[in-house]
């Protein structure tokens, strides 16, 4: 099989999670990426075992998610505040097809990193760059994570939760890792129009506007209507039949069936409720509305007469759309992802750890993790001498003090 990405190059001069999780994924297709990062590391290194991550305690001997987000790269290590470190950079980006960043404006200027001082010296180069905010616009010098740019600042975080609490933050990397998909089909595109014109591109992508679009069917109704919609209310949902509801042992469920007159006569049979169907309260999706309040409480009561795993054969029977609420010890131990080929087994240096695989297949391609993420500065030595720097060249930038 054939990897799509074989014979790509890409320079990543980027850290935290969602340029260098775009690139990861660019070496899952079979692109050689080089992560170029300070001697000091990425930022993101070692947090799952330092206990930086929330909900996880430090001392595990695989951080998972640096290896996530960095696997199958080669890595150097280099000052760019040095003349000869940025330099190198120009000359790796010269030789590339793809050159990814997250830095900010006033440190790509520094360095003479721009992306008109790289299609100068490669004119087929695609030139991808990610910002919070854009580099245009009053805001665009501005800082940004997910939690700030993709969550909070794009709306989102305004909708979550319930009506009267305070919003609710999201989970480490969520924004991050839906702006790489995004990142990653911009710059396929990108590639995809060099074959067409033989010219480099740019591909602009930032976190606010990836968020924004994750909430589509809610922006674009703001557009409209300029107003903001209310929040879920659990106990008064517009259709209780499309809502959340906890089991006899703790654990809940999602009812998702948005047509609702449809599915409520197999949903009474299922909860074990057939005096309700010829209740002319909740014979259509405006009955089910207008008695939403009693209808979610009747609901609720029902279930939590059962476990989750007493639930799930009776409304899977019914043919109704459901799912269970699952926790990630779940997921990790989920026989459909095991079949769907969800995970990959990396051999790293300290062993074999699992991981999550690439997250789409492709027909007769080879698409898969390569190896682990890169210790800080692992192939510098390697990769620079492929750019035909000599002995004397790489004593010279240690001198700078430039190398890892």
């Amino acid at each position: 099989m054939v990897a799509p990405l074989s014979g790509i190059r890409v320079v990543e001069v980027a850290n935290w999670l969602a340029a260098p999780s775009a690139a990861a994924l660019m070496a899952d297709l079979g692109a050689d990426v080089v992560k170029v990062e300070h001697p000091a590391g990425d930022a993101w290194r070692h947090t799952l075992m330092r206990g930086q991550q929330p909900g996880y305690s430090p001392g595990a001997d695989v951080d998972a998610p640096y290896e996530l987000d960095n696997r199958g790269k080669r890595g150097v290590a280099l000052s760019l505040e040095t003349p000869g470190g940025s330099d190198v950079v120009r000359r790796m980006a010269a030789e590339a097809d793809i050159f990814i960043t997250n830095l900010t404006a006033p440190r790509i200027a520094r360095y003479d990193l721009s992306r008109e001082t790289l299609h100068a010296l490669n004119p087929r180069l695609i030139y991808v760059v990610l910002t919070g905010y854009g580099t245009r616009g009053p805001d665009q010098a501005l800082t940004a994570f997910d939690y700030s740019a993709f969550w909070s600042r794009s709306g989102i975080m305004s909708l979550i939760g319930e009506p009267d609490g305070p919003p609710m933050p999201c989970r480490p990397g969520q924004g991050d890792h839906a702006t790489a998909l995004n990142l990653l089909s911009g710059t396929l595109a990108a590639l995809r129009l060099r074959d067409l014109t033989g010219e480099g591109q740019s591909v602009e992508v930032t976190l606010q506007r990836t968020g924004a679009w994750t909430i589509g069917s809610d922006v674009s109704a703001a557009l409209i209507t300029e107003q903001q919609p209310q929040r879920i209310n659990r106990a008064a949902p517009g259709n209780p039949l499309f809502n959340s509801y906890e089991t006899a042992d703790g654990r809940w469920l999602m009812l998702v069936m948005p047509t609702g007159e449809r599915y409520w006569e197999p949903a009474c049979r299922a909860l074990g409720r057939t005096e309700w169907i010829g209740d002319e309260r909740f014979g259509s999706l405006a009955g089910l509305q207008a008695h939403t309040v009693e209808l979610t409480a009747m609901i609720a009561d029902v279930i939590r007469s059962k476990t989750l795993a007493e639930w799930s054969p009776l409304l899977t029977a019914e043919a109704l759309t459901w799912a269970p609420v699952a926790e990630l010890t779940d997921v990790i131990n989920d026989p459909q992802m095991e079949e769907m080929n969800a995970w990959s087994t990396i051999e790293g240096a300290e062993g074999s750890f699992r991981t999550l695989n690439t997250p789409f297949e492709i027909t007769g391609a080879d698409v898969a993790p390569r190896g682990p993420a890169p210790k800080t500065g692992q192939h510098t030595h390697d990769v620079l001498r492929e750019l035909g720097l000599s002995d004397e060249d790489l004593a010279e930038l240690a001198a700078q003090g430039a190398l890892g």
